[in-house]
């Protein structure tokens, strides 16, 4: 909840438009999910993995850009990630500095994507 909070505040700072949720389902059940630019995301999530969200809105034909968080940095999550097409797969504590360059690339990403 604290990083959530935090990851808020810092995208709200920079003036973006920012949706929180607790958990991959209750993003996915969102009636915003079609106007998402960007998913940061935790690893690690009740029920449902960050690493599964980004199969699941593949699969479902969504591609969003994603920057992926965790307390709990994996060889294999980040390869996986990263090959899925993550922008970033950061360590927590991560540098806020770090996450906005990462958002910036994402957004770019994301802007350039066709149908964008």
């Amino acid at each position: 909840m604290s990083v959530r909070t935090a990851t808020d505040n810092l995208v709200r700072s920079l003036g973006y438009a920012v949706e929180t949720y607790a958990s991959a389902e209750e993003f996915l059940h969102s009636p915003r999910l079609n106007d998402t630019s960007c998913v940061i995301a935790d690893v690690r999530m009740p029920a449902m993995s960050g690493l599964d969200l980004q199969s699941h809105l593949i699969a479902s034909g969504r591609r969003f850009p994603f920057i992926f968080v965790t307390a709990f940095s994996v060889e294999s999550d980040r390869v996986r990630a990263l090959k899925a097409g993550a922008i970033c797969f950061l360590s927590k504590p991560c540098d806020g500095d770090v996450l906005i360059k990462c958002l910036d690339t994402a957004l770019a990403q994301h802007s350039a994507a066709p149908g964008a």
